[in-house]
């Protein structure tokens, strides 16, 4: 029987607005939102593959076509089964305990109800009057994470969680909007007013470096911090090439004595070069290793130097009394970076920026007649972030559900396990580790009859012996992602050997989700082992 062509008209909009088409796709929708909402790693087992072996190509061929039909071309249920059917299958089941790869992982189940109601009431906490109630528990949930990072008195927070004159944070998108946002700050706080100039946000940055007698400003941070530093240094004007990479030390933390030979090849500038902001790293993409970050404030706070944290990743990790000195120092940071999409555990986008002074953000506040009035709850007088939703909804419920306890066994499990897989890795012939996880990240490589053959002192012999090992580790990569049972990423990292470094492929494993366990990373090396007899034996 043909179906009857769909029609775009009042009635059928009326329809489609506030209620499903008709019983059948109140059906599916129940189907498979029941699933979801109550099953969702069943459901994802099911319905998505670890990462599903179809070309990039053929996904390509097969949405290439970019007309927009003038009617509806299907109804709700039929766009939900193509979803399931035809989406699904070629996304990536990050909810696998097998999928080891990334700092995208596993989501509690309650996610997806905390995210629905959230998308229900669509409030845009850029203005009280889109908000009213979850800008103000945005207030309090931003003092909660404060407090958990620079634990200062109740009366400092009495004082602050609901003045609207302070501001000891911000909700972004991301990690990236957020280390934005601190060196945005950290910027007009070191051009502030002199003489006839107003400001670096009102003049620029030509401007702001004539009236102070710069020639350039600089940002110092590890040659592991994250790529989103140099866009900061683009956007802000200073220059992408004025994100000065420190070398690193054999820890895979930022080299001390580098850092301060930097800062006294800028003093021989005689003032022409500002220092912005240093930046600590608490959890480095790559590695997962953490900056001396005390060490890093007592320079700053010495030199009177914006010190930024970046704890996307490492952040959360505070809330574990077992491994909280890790972080020792952190809450002597002007600025501080935490990702609520990763140990959070919340849905994607959720980043924020904290800021140890509540007025710090009035260098970069704005005002509008119609919008974020002075003197208002309004969050988007300081923010990079114009419209967003109340994520801060979610992560004020899932701090509840979980507790500070709750998060910790999740850290702490992650940590622990990975200590244990760079153990089993160390056992095995044909594998080595590169760096030993400080958190829940490590990095190793197939090093097949070469270990203790590598020197440090990079003869032509060694460096053709370390291609040969990159081969191989981007070859096994590359096929035990494509057979789809499991999935663990690859990096390059720079080595330290003797005093030069040498570009070194490596097998980068994030144990994030709590279901991935011992016996699972002993299949995935098993899995590894396998590929290269078949590949290069």
């Amino acid at each position: 029987m043909k179906k009857s062509a769909l029609v775009a008209d009042w009635n059928t909009l009326m329809r489609t607005f506030i209620r499903p088409d008709d019983e059948r796709t109140k059906a599916t929708l129940i189907k498979y939102m029941e699933q979801i909402q109550f099953g969702l790693h069943d459901f994802l087992s099911e319905h998505v593959g670890i990462t599903e072996e179809v070309s990039l190509k053929e996904l390509s061929d097969n949405l290439s076509d970019t007309r927009i039909s003038k009617n509806p071309e299907k109804k709700l249920a039929d766009v939900i089964t193509d979803l399931i059917e035809d989406i699904a299958p070629h996304a990536v089941n990050i909810t696998s305990p097998y999928f080891v790869g990334h700092m995208t992982s596993a989501i509690p189940f309650f996610m997806i109800h905390l995210k629905t109601i959230v998308a229900a009431l669509n409030q845009n906490v850029v203005k009280l009057e889109t908000s009213k109630v979850c800008s103000v528990l945005e207030k309090q949930v931003l003092a909660k994470i404060h407090r958990m990072i620079y634990q200062r008195s109740e009366s400092f927070y009495k004082k602050h969680v609901q003045n609207t004159n302070s501001t000891l944070g911000s909700f972004v998108e991301c990690g990236t909007l957020a280390n934005i946002t601190a060196l945005w700050v950290a910027r007009n706080k070191l051009f502030p007013p002199k003489g006839n100039f107003t400001d670096v946000e009102h003049e620029g940055i030509q401007a702001a470096y004539h009236a102070h007698g710069v020639e350039r400003c600089v940002v110092l941070v590890s040659r592991l911090g994250h790529y989103s530093l140099r866009k900061a240094g683009g956007l802000l004007g200073i220059g992408n090439q004025n994100i000065i990479p420190i070398d690193i030390d054999h820890n895979n933390r930022v080299d001390l004595k580098r850092l301060n030979d930097q800062m006294q090849e800028i003093d021989r500038d005689q003032g022409k070069t500002r220092i912005l902001a240093i930046i600590g790293v608490a959890g480095a993409t790559e590695t997962g290793t953490i900056d001396p970050l005390r060490k890093i404030g007592e320079i700053c706070k010495q030199r009177k130097i914006h010190f930024h944290v970046d704890a996307a990743w490492g952040g959360p990790t505070i809330m574990s009394e077992k491994y909280r000195h890790l972080f020792d120092g952190i809450e002597m940071a002007d600025s501080i970076t935490i990702d609520g999409h990763k140990q959070f555990y919340m849905p994607m986008g959720c980043g924020m920026v904290y800021f140890r002074d509540p007025h710090a953000m009035d260098v970069v506040a704005y005002h509008a007649n119609y919008i974020n009035r002075p003197g208002s709850v309004d969050l988007g007088i300081k923010s990079l972030s114009g419209s967003r939703e109340a994520s801060s909804l979610i992560l004020d419920s899932a701090l509840k559900i979980m507790g500070s306890r709750g998060y910790s066994l999740l850290y702490e499990h992650g940590i622990e396990t990975a200590r244990e897989f760079a153990e089993e890795i160390n056992k095995r012939p044909l594998f080595e580790v590169i760096t030993r996880p400080e958190l829940n990240i490590l990095t190793y490589r197939l090093c097949p009859n070469a270990k203790g053959m590598l020197s440090g002192r990079n003869s032509p012999k060694e460096i053709q012996i370390n291609e040969r090992l990159n081969e191989i580790n981007r070859t096994v990569q590359r096929l035990q992602r494509e057979a789809g049972n499991s999935f663990v990423s690859r990096t390059t990292l720079k080595i330290l050997n003797g005093s030069n470094g040498i570009n070194t492929v490596v097998l980068r494993c994030v144990i994030m989700n709590p279901m991935t366990n011992m016996m699972i990373l002993r299949e995935i090396l098993d899995e590894q082992e396998d590929i290269y007899r078949r590949t290069f034996t």
